[in-house]
């Protein structure tokens, strides 16, 4: 059977058995609770939490408050020449600007790595020309800040006169970030303090970055504003309600775009699912995949969703070769949040409070304690060319198929590839996920470190304790400094990744990493193995 809500402009179609879940949450009156923002639908432990989360279900009518403050800011960009918009922000931060980026074709560059190559790269650009959006909630992300500095730096060292006027600062009232900006004399755009990072979509840290670089974000308002009228509607004519219940029949989600005009939803998906949800030993597991044929393929037993702007509601079958059970179409403004109702109402009966993320500071705490006192020595176990890899295994393909195994032997299980690399001119390494699905009979699932220690490394923790996981890094002769501290980019993300393993280990997570001596031929030599193991 299937079954489809359409309303304010959206559409949701899924072939999954849903009755219950919306008799259960239509039983508690929690759609329209949700719409009256009710702190207590998540229980008595999260309510206190909650009351200061739910600002995000008015977004779409508070933020027009800074459209003007934005107009003003373009109009002086245009009069001083600067064109280029380059994002520092990890997270909520980015994800976002990110997915509005892309989706409109904008000249907005993000930066949401410590990759040296990376941010090298990032700091050579055309700076008279810039404009830099720092963006952080608490204003003391060590990355964010890092960053701050790194670029300060630069346009001072390059002669850039009023080095102020070439930053806009996003952050919470009254956080340290806004103290900095305010006295490096940049322009700070006070963000919404009652909602959380994976919520803050049409807020200013998702709509001053898209806005500067050309986005016309009253429409994306426009779109949710015409969503936001359907949240407390009755079954049969609430698509969120419909996709939060099909959320919940499953504790895996694979989810592809379908090509007609929304690009890279699903990376913004996959933090809202996994931090919202990854807690508590349970959650729901979100598998980003890079074409709708691999559904099926790649992830055995998930829910498989598909995600579109313009393509036709309840288009089931025609764009992937196995159909899919799940589809949302519709506007940008109103997927953000129709996702953002659904998962906060799937909370409810998978138990969690979609508010929190116990676990997200346990690395950060680690790669704290590293860059005071240094990593833990480790002895590599195999060298094999231009990879050197650290774990049990004498050789590259015992290493990857004994994370295989294991993860298949495990009831749930699932691989976790995890790349602390430069996104852009390591770019290949993401084929390894695809490359191990092919050969894997479990979901398996890719994230640029750190970034995603900001979204899945919640789940990764605190979600299903089922998880092998295989952690990537790579040498490279190129650093650069940061500014005012005892480390450079090379160190702080040599830590995060150490502190990474660290949280993993503690919890008796399997766990193996490679070294790529060499980036390029590193990356290579590991996909070529991969494809090795692939053949009869």
């Amino acid at each position: 059977m299937t079954r489809m809500d359409a309303a304010g402009g959206l559409a949701a179609t899924t072939t999954l058995d849903v009755t219950t879940a919306i008799d259960m949450l239509w039983d508690l009156d929690a759609p329209r609770r949700l719409a009256a923002a009710d702190a207590t639908l998540w229980g008595a432990d999260a309510t206190d939490l909650a009351r200061t989360r739910l600002g995000w279900i008015t977004t779409h009518t508070t933020s027009r408050e800074f459209l003007p403050k934005i107009a003003q800011i373009r109009e002086s960009m245009r009069d001083k020449g600067l064109r280029n918009v380059i994002l520092a922000g990890m997270g909520g931060s980015s994800l976002a600007p990110e997915v509005i980026g892309k989706t409109l074709d904008l000249p907005l560059h993000i930066v949401d790595t410590t990759d040296p190559v990376a941010v090298a790269g990032a700091l050579s650009s055309d700076l008279d020309s810039t404009v830099v959006v720092v963006s952080s909630k608490s204003g003391s992300t060590i990355e964010t800040e890092s960053l701050r500095r790194a670029f300060v730096q630069a346009f001072t060292d390059a002669g850039v006169k009023n080095v102020g006027d070439h930053f806009v600062i996003v952050t919470d009232p009254g956080s340290p970030l806004e103290q900095l900006g305010k006295a490096m004399s940049a322009t700070v755009i006070p963000a919404d303090p009652n909602v959380g990072g994976r919520y803050s979509a049409l807020t200013a840290f998702g709509l001053v970055p898209a806005a500067l670089a050309g986005a016309d974000i009253a429409e994306l308002l426009d779109e949710a504003d015409d969503f936001a009228a359907t949240i407390g509607n009755e079954p049969g004519d609430n698509p969120a309600l419909l996709l939060a219940a099909a959320l919940t029949t499953g504790d895996t989600l694979s989810i592809g775009g379908d090509g007609s005009g929304i690009v890279g939803l699903g990376d913004w998906i996959e933090q809202l699912v996994a931090e919202s949800t990854g807690k508590n030993g349970t959650g729901i597991l979100p598998v980003v995949i890079e074409t709708s044929d691999a559904f099926g393929h790649t992830t055995p037993g998930a829910i498989d969703a598909v995600v579109g702007g313009s393509g036709m509601p309840g288009r089931l079958g025609s764009i992937a070769t196995t159909p899919p059970q799940l589809t949302v179409n519709g506007p940008l403004g109103a997927q953000f949040l129709c996702w953002e109702v659904a998962v906060a109402l799937a909370s409810i009966p998978l138990g969690v409070n979609p508010f929190d993320q116990p676990n997200v500071a346990e690395s950060k705490d680690n790669t704290a304690t590293i860059l005071a006192d240094g990593a833990p020595d480790e002895e590599p176990s195999f060298v094999d060319g231009p990879i050197t890899g650290y774990g049990e295994a004498d050789t590259l393909t015992d290493a990857l198929r004994g994370l295989l195994d294991t993860a298949t032997a495990t009831d749930g299980g699932y691989v976790a590839v995890m790349a602390y690399l430069d996104p852009h001119s390591d770019g290949a390494v993401a084929d390894v996920r695809r490359a191990l699905a092919d050969i894997a009979n479990v979901p398996v699932t890719f994230g640029w470190g750190p970034r995603f220690l900001h979204s899945t490394g919640q789940f990764h923790k605190g979600g299903r304790p089922t998880g092998a996981f295989l952690q990537i890094t790579g040498h490279t002769d190129r650093n650069c400094e940061v500014p005012g501290r005892p480390y450079g980019f090379a160190e702080l993300e040599a830590a995060q990744a150490a502190g990474d393993r660290d949280a993993l280990r503690r919890r008796g997570r399997p766990l193996v990493r490679l070294h790529l001596t060499e980036r390029s031929d590193g990356a290579a030599a590991l996909l070529a193995a991969i494809k090795e193991m692939a053949r009869p």
